[in-house]
């Protein structure tokens, strides 16, 4: 969060408030006002750097000079109201904090009412499941309009997730072919060779299904193949976003159309890494998965019958951060042309921001040979990283990147048969080696085309 409050200031946004943007700790911990600086400091350094002698390294250093950090139980209705009347108006409250937290503090808000005004920011995880879910979506619509409530996912803020509205709906040649007449399979991918670099504490109890497939990757896929909106104003956007997901099922059985599986001891590039249930911090009993992977299906008339399949995986060789679509293959090829077209893909890819089309041509030996060939380009990577481009949305009052309450039920309710048949041990937890590719490709589930995550 500090990060991105920083580039976000030195590129001369966020601080518009009259007075100025106060910045305030808090939390359990008994910090001093110096190291609590020295945090900000930190964290701020970089960006202040960066815009040293221009507005925004002074709005920088004039918010590092008032911050200021008050020791406060954030669940106890004295503290937490002591701590809302010492800051200005109006207040956006950042919730860095487990679900369960972040609820009990809700809940405290709701006793002790809040400052006109108000905006709520909750990170992810929206609860633990579609009844949490739901619970908490409740107790903060009775504190604020649900407009003013911003559930945070920095998907939304990558550059690359928000250059889809652009590819998709400004260029006459993709938005024809989106479409089950024309589409094979689709695949969104987030694969790492980051291990658990010290998260235990969230991840252990979180896995790769809930950090990665029930948020993040279900949003990209919303954005892929959602239809065109009217506008980019929020309500049309989320409008549509909500659409899509509501058409979104599990392919089949959760044993079938579903995958977990953690890593084992091995090597990343040149660092060695540990048997994930021996990582400190970590309760092996748990069966906490580091790779997950679902299949899913829209029932709509534009994508009936196209399998979706979303994964994400920690501790592999070979980052792979894209989503991929594949295009079916041609009905017919001419007599007299020599080999197999390629299959041709549109390849999005969030890590550099790059869109590739990969096409089948004449081989430039002999044109009456099929050749594949690649077309790339680097996508621009915005002036704001992921979290400066939610929080601008947070301190200018537009939910647009915000997750809607809707949203983030429907999500939970898509990963709930998976977390079911998790749970109860019907799905087996694979291992992989850290620094492989992961499991085997795994057969398509029944009733939709086959696809594989090659």
């Amino acid at each position: 969060l500090l990060p991105g409050l920083a580039e976000l200031l030195a590129s001369g946004r966020g601080a518009g408030a009259p007075g100025g943007l106060q910045l305030v700790g808090a939390g359990v911990e008994d910090l001093g006002g110096a190291q609590w600086r020295e945090r900000v400091a930190v964290a701020f350094a970089g960006s202040a750097d960066r815009a040293a002698g221009g507005p925004g390294g002074d709005v920088l250093e004039a918010v590092l000079d008032g911050t200021r950090y008050q020791r406060a139980d954030v669940t106890d209705d004295a503290e937490l109201a002591a701590l809302l009347a010492g800051c200005q108006t109006p207040v956006a409250v950042c919730f860095a904090l487990p679900p369960a937290v972040t609820a009990a503090s809700c809940a405290a808000l709701e006793r002790t009412g809040v400052p006109a005004g108000t905006r709520l920011v909750l990170e992810k995880p929206f609860g633990s499941d579609e009844e949490s879910a739901r619970a908490l979506n409740a107790l903060v619509g009775r504190l604020v309009p649900e407009r003013q409530v911003h559930r945070v996912d920095h998907f939304l803020g990558r550059s690359t997730v928000l250059n889809l509205l652009g590819l998709r709906f400004a260029n006459r040649i993709f938005e024809p072919l989106l479409s089950a007449a024309h589409v094979e399979r689709v695949d969104v991918v987030y694969d790492e060779d980051l291990a658990l670099e010290g998260r235990a504490r969230y991840y252990d109890r979180a896995g790769a299904l809930v950090d990665m497939v029930q948020s993040h990757l279900l949003l990209v896929m919303a954005l892929l193949a959602m239809d065109a909106p009217a506008s980019l104003d929020e309500r049309d956007l989320r409008d549509r976003q909500a659409e899509l997901l509501r058409a979104v099922r599990l392919a089949g059985p959760a044993d079938v159309a579903s995958r977990r599986a953690r890593y084992t001891a091995g090597r990343v590039g040149d660092r060695d890494v540990p048997d994930y249930a021996a990582e400190e911090g970590v309760d092996p009993a748990l069966g906490t998965e580091t790779l997950a992977e679902v299949d899913l299906v829209v029932d709509t008339w534009r994508w009936a019958g196209v399998p979706f399949r979303l994964r994400s995986g920690k501790a592999l060789g070979r980052p792979r951060k894209e989503a991929v679509v594949t295009f079916r293959p041609v009905p017919h090829l001419p007599r007299g042309l020599l080999g197999e077209p390629a299959p041709t893909r549109l390849v999005l890819g969030f890590s550099p921001d790059s869109v590739t089309l990969d096409l089948t041509v004449n081989s430039p030996g002999d044109p009456f040979t099929l050749d594949a060939t690649r077309l790339s380009s680097r996508m621009g990577a915005g002036d704001l990283p992921a979290y400066g481009q939610v929080l601008a949305g947070v301190l200018e009052g537009d939910p647009t990147l915000s997750v809607r309450a809707d949203v983030v039920e429907t999500c939970w309710r898509v990963v709930a048969p998976v977390l079911a048949a998790w749970r109860a041990g019907e799905v087996p937890l694979e291992e992989y080696p850290a620094g492989g590719d992961g499991p085997p490709p795994r057969a398509p589930a029944a009733g939709v085309r086959a696809v594989t995550s090659g």
